[in-house]
């Protein structure tokens, strides 16, 4: 999967708008054929401890309709940061375990990245 940063104002109350590419044939999108596009907002930054996220959807299906809140809690462990991520009213068409599934992965290139020495 690849990401397109389209828009991106990193402040509270500021927008962001992405797209997420699936790289299999096989995958599909919710709002094109192999991508998902949405409009984020930043509800809440505290500097270093949480992120709090709006999220809906770009689509014509109704079941992917709403918007879903992403909290994500930092926390200091040993010589790492913690991430904890809560995901809430994830709109009826969106498979929790698909979802966390994703995210997971995500996170795992993320911990790979930032575990690299330069």
């Amino acid at each position: 999967m690849s990401m397109t940063i389209h828009e991106f104002d990193g402040r509270e109350g500021g927008r962001f708008r992405t797209s997420l590419t699936e790289g299999s044939p096989l995958e599909t999108g919710k709002t094109s054929t192999h991508t998902d596009t949405y409009d984020g907002r930043f509800i809440n930054l505290l500097p270093n401890e949480q992120v709090i996220e709006g999220v809906p959807f770009d689509t014509a299906d109704q079941s992917l309709e709403g918007e879903m809140t992403i909290t994500f809690t930092l926390s200091d462990k040993e010589d790492a940061t913690e991430i904890l991520t809560v995901h809430e009213n994830l709109p009826a068409g969106l498979s929790a375990v698909d979802n966390e599934t994703r995210w997971l992965l995500s996170l795992s290139k993320l911990a790979a990245l930032v575990s690299k020495k330069p």
